[in-house]
C-alpha cells in the first residue's frame, strides 16, 4: 500500500504546487512594485525550495554532447546498440571526422542497479570518454517493464553482463561501480571457467560489496540484522495502475532514496537551508550547483523485487561470494578460474556505504591472477560518491585506471608480437607494473 500512498500524496500536493507556482510568479514579476523587497525575495526563495522538495524527478538526460581530444572539440552521439527488457547497452560514439579513426580500448561501464539511474555516472563517463571507446549499461525502470517481460534476478544480471561482453567481443575492459561489483566478478568467473574468448581484459571494481563483513557500515548491518521476510513485508510493493509495469513486485526507488537521505539527514537539511539563503542573496552559481546535484540524486527508479531480495540474501546475509558458495544457473561460481583478466579495486577512505576492505576482498578470491596484473588503490578524503565522481575521481582515480588499461593493452600487444622489437626486449627485462 505504500506505493499507492506515495502516488496519492503526489496527487494531493499537485494543487498546492500549482498555487505555490502562481505565488512565485506574482512575487517575482517586475510588474509587482514589491518584487525587489526583502519580503518578496524571501517568499520567492521559499516557493523555489518547496518546488524542489515536492516535485517528482524523472530520468535525467545524459547531456554528453561533446568531449575534448588533443585540444579539439569532438561531437559525441548516444546510440543504443543492444536492447534487453531491463537494460539498454549505450554507446558514446565520437565523431571520427574530427580526429580520424581511433583504436582506443573498449570499456564497458556497469552502472549500479540500486535505485538511481545510470546517468548518476555522467562524471565517470565524461572523464573516460576522451581516450576510450565507451559503453555503459543503461538500466530501465522496473515500473516501466510489463509483466510479460518476465522476472529479473541476480542470475539475469550476470547473464546480461555476459551477453554484453560477448556482443562487444574480446579485449573489452570492464568497470563496475558499487553494487554490480559482485555480478561483474561472477560474470568474469563464468567466462573464465568456460574459457570464453570474450572474458574481460581487465576488471575494475569500485566501492563494491564483495565481502560486507569487513568494516561493516550502517547499510551492511541493516541488511544483516533484518530477516528477508521483514524486507519483503516492509519495502516491497506492487506497481500501481497507470504504469507499464502494473502489478509487478518492486523495491520502489523512493524507498531506497528515503533510506539514503535519512543516513545523512542533517546534511540534506542544511543543503536546502543554504539553497534558500543563496536564492535570497542571488548567488546563482551556488543555486545551480545545488540543483544539478539534486536533479540527479532525487531521480530514482524501481528495482524488481526478486533482484533486490536475492541481492540482500546472497550478498549481505549469506556472503555467498566470499564464502565461495555463490551459484549461477545451478553451477558454482569459481573466481579462481580467472587467470587472464587483470583486477583493480578502488575504495574511498570515507565510504559509508562500502567500508574499507570490502572491495579489496576480490583479490583473495582470485589467487590465480598474476601479481603483476593486480592493483588496489584507496583514495583519501572521499566518500562513496567521490570514488566515481568529482575532482578526486578526475584527477587521481581515473588516471590510474587509464594507466592500468594502457598497461594491459601493451602487455597484450607484446604477447601477440604486434609491437616493435625494442619494446618486446624492454618488456622481457621487467614486467610493466604500476606501483602506488
Amino acid at each position: 500500500m505504500q506505493y499507492y500512498a506515495y502516488e496519492a500524496t503526489h496527487a494531493w500536493l499537485s494543487p498546492m504546487r500549482l498555487g505555490v507556482k502562481m505565488a512565485r510568479q506574482a512575487f517575482d514579476t517586475p510588474f509587482n512594485p514589491m518584487s525587489g523587497t526583502q519580503f518578496a525575495r524571501n517568499m520567492t526563495a521559499a516557493c523555489d525550495v518547496f518546488e524542489q522538495v515536492t516535485r517528482r524527478y524523472g530520468k535525467p538526460e545524459w547531456g554528453v554532447k561533446a568531449t575534448k581530444l588533443h585540444g579539439l572539440t569532438v561531437p559525441v552521439t548516444e546510440e543504443i546498440v543492444l536492447t534487453k527488457p531491463f537494460c539498454r547497452l549505450l554507446h558514446f560514439d565520437r565523431d571520427e571526422r574530427v580526429v580520424g579513426k581511433r583504436y582506443d580500448p573498449k570499456v564497458l561501464i556497469i552502472a549500479p542497479m540500486s535505485g538511481h539511474y545510470a546517468t548518476l555516472l555522467r562524471g565517470t563517463v565524461e572523464a573516460m570518454l576522451p581516450e576510450h571507446n565507451l559503453y555503459i549499461t543503461d538500466w530501465i525502470d522496473a515500473r516501466d517493464v510489463p509483466l510479460y517481460a518476465g522476472n529479473f534476478a541476480l542470475d539475469d544480471f550476470i547473464d546480461t553482463i555476459i551477453e554484453f561482453l560477448q556482443f562487444l567481443g574480446p579485449n573489452t575492459h570492464v568497470i563496475a561501480v558499487c553494487q554490480p561489483s559482485v555480478p561483474a566478478l561472477a560474470a568474469a568467473a563464468v567466462l573464465a571457467k568456460n574459457d570464453d574468448p570474450c572474458q574481460p581484459a581487465s576488471l575494475t571494481l569500485m566501492g563494491g560489496p564483495i565481502d560486507t563483513r569487513r568494516n561493516e557500515t550502517k547499510v551492511n548491518k541493516l541488511a544483516r540484522e533484518k530477516s528477508l521476510a521483514w524486507f519483503e513485508r516492509n519495502v516491497i510493493s506492487h506497481v500501481p495502475f497507470g504504469n507499464a509495469g502494473f502489478m509487478r513486485r518492486v523495491y520502489p526507488g523512493f524507498v531506497q532514496l528515503t533510506g539514503f537521505m535519512t543516513m545523512n539527514m542533517d546534511r540534506h537539511l542544511n543543503a536546502h537551508v543554504d539553497l534558500f539563503n543563496n536564492l535570497v542573496k542571488g548567488d546563482h552559481d551556488s543555486v545551480d550547483q545545488h540543483k544539478q546535484f539534486y536533479e540527479e540524486y532525487l531521480a530514482v527508479m524501481d528495482l524488481t523485487a526478486e533482484f533486490y531480495l536475492e541481492t540482500v540474501k546472497t550478498v549481505f546475509q549469506e556472503h555467498a561470494l566470499p564464502e565461495r558458495k555463490l551459484m549461477h544457473r545451478g553451477e558454482l561460481v569459481d573466481c579462481s578460474a580467472i587467470r587472464n583478466t587483470a583486477l583493480m579495486t578502488v575504495e574511498g577512505e570515507r565510504d559509508d556505504i562500502c567500508g574499507l576492505g570490502q572491495t579489496e576482498a576480490a583479490h583473495d578470491l582470485c589467487p590465480n591472477i598474476p601479481v603483476n596484473d593486480r592493483y588496489h588503490y584507496v583514495q583519501s578524503g572521499v566518500g562513496h560518491y567521490g570514488v566515481f565522481n568529482g575532482r578526486r575521481w578526475r584527477t587521481e582515480i581515473q588516471p590510474r585506471i587509464r594507466e592500468m588499461i594502457r598497461t594491459m593493452q601493451f602487455k597484450r600487444r607484446v604477447s601477440e608480437g604486434t609491437v616493435g622489437l625494442p619494446y618486446r626486449k624492454l618488456a622481457g627485462v621487467r614486467e610493466t607494473q604500476i606501483n602506488w
